[in-house]
């Protein structure tokens, strides 16, 4: 198929998906316009499965075997301060972590799929929705995907405006961290601020928890793996000249495996409890897991580098690169099936770098055809005929 032509129908689409923001399972104009063009495709749609996601199936030949490909399709909550033909028309809803782009890098992928039709099996493109707070996955894969909507093997990808534009970035084993999240509120005893003898002080407690919770990464997490504890709020009932009788601290940490983040969990709450004990203060502790780490597969990250190579020339393609501690939600999907999830760089030479969740981030449309013929190629080599 014409290369070119497919490039501006893709751009077209990522500029529709841009222009009409959704978050978290709001997404229903957005599933439902990616149903249409899928249908007019030929692929089999099915919709509603984790809320708002949907999957679409193509099958040619005889082989049994199902190999999803994967797209998150919601926006994050933000008013965009680009000025473009196509900026956001919703406010407080703006596609600035690549989502618009990924949606269409995978549309693409099925438009090449659907002309050349060589393959031999069944492609399962799951657009999958609320990645942002870490619920879409996990919706999903209640719905029956995995189970009866079986899947092989699945493969994902994200754009990284930081990254070298056209590379592949990915790696076997860990390549996104976890989050997990805390709550922790300490119950003291307010008084006058002239009076602090008559207070049981949550403020200078809770500056004391924060200070030991530091010491977990330093002294009780292993010095070869790697963790993250953040506090990043802290709120209080007091005013100027009146010490609090609450504070609550939030925050989150990172990890790579199971057997840290129960470590992190275990002792940030004895810390909490016996700094409480120590001051006579009362406390609650609140922990969540919200995103699984994700960690690829070996067999599925060597055929992404191989398809990698195969489309960009090795020379594009970085096979074991630096993970990262952001948390992604095809992690989830990771812990139920092999698969292999990479980056795909973004950065323009000679212009400046807008991060992912900035209200000036832009999608580089120009690695969307790279992204197509990426998936497109794992598919030729898994689907072999």
């Amino acid at each position: 198929m014409d290369r070119e032509e497919l490039k501006k129908e893709m751009i077209k689409w990522r500029r529709h998906f841009h222009k009409n923001p959704e978050s978290a399972f709001e997404e229903v104009n957005t599933s439902n316009y990616i149903a249409n063009l899928l249908q007019e495709m030929g692929y089999k749609v099915t919709t509603g499965i984790g809320k708002t996601g949907l999957i679409a199936d193509l099958k040619l030949g005889t082989s049994e075997k199902i190999i999803g490909l994967r797209a998150d399709m919601d926006c994050i909550e933000l008013d965009e301060k680009l000025e473009t033909e196509y900026k956001s028309v919703n406010k407080n809803r703006m596609h600035a972590c690549g989502h618009d782009g990924h949606m269409a890098t995978l549309l693409g992928t099925a438009k090449i799929l659907s002309k050349e039709k060589n393959f031999d099996g069944t492609v399962r493109l799951v657009f999958q929705p609320a990645e942002e707070p870490g619920k879409g996955a996990k919706e999903m894969v209640k719905d029956g995907l995995f189970t009866k909507y079986h899947v092989d093997e699945i493969y994902g990808l994200h754009n990284m405006p930081g990254l070298e534009e056209g590379k592949i970035y990915t790696k076997v084993g860990s390549i996104m961290g976890s989050e997990d999240d805390f709550v922790i509120k300490i119950h003291g005893k307010g008084s006058h601020a002239s009076a602090p003898n008559m207070s049981i002080d949550p403020l200078v407690i809770a500056a004391n928890i924060i200070l030991a919770l530091q010491t977990i990464v330093a002294r009780n997490v292993s010095p070869t793996d790697t963790a993250v504890v953040s506090c990043t709020e802290l709120h209080t009932d007091g005013i100027r000249n009146a010490i609090p009788s609450n504070v609550i601290i939030k925050g989150d940490t990172r990890s790579f495996s199971k057997d840290v983040q129960i470590l992190l969990e275990k002792r940030m709450e004895e810390l909490v409890k016996n700094i409480c004990l120590a001051y006579g203060a009362d406390y609650e502790f609140e922990y969540t897991h919200e995103f699984s780490p994700t960690v690829n597969h070996k067999e599925q990250t060597e055929v992404a580098i191989k398809a990698a190579e195969n489309i960009l020339g090795k020379e594009n393609v970085v096979a074991n690169c630096q993970p990262t501690m952001i948390s992604e939600d095809f992690g989830y999907f990771l812990t139920k099936i092999p698969g292999c999830f990479v980056f795909l760089g973004g950065a323009k030479k000679d212009k400046e770098v807008i991060a992912l969740h900035n209200s000036m981030y832009n999608y580089n449309e120009d690695i969307l055809i790279k992204g197509a013929e990426f998936f497109a190629e794992i598919i030729r080599i898994r689907l072999k005929k």
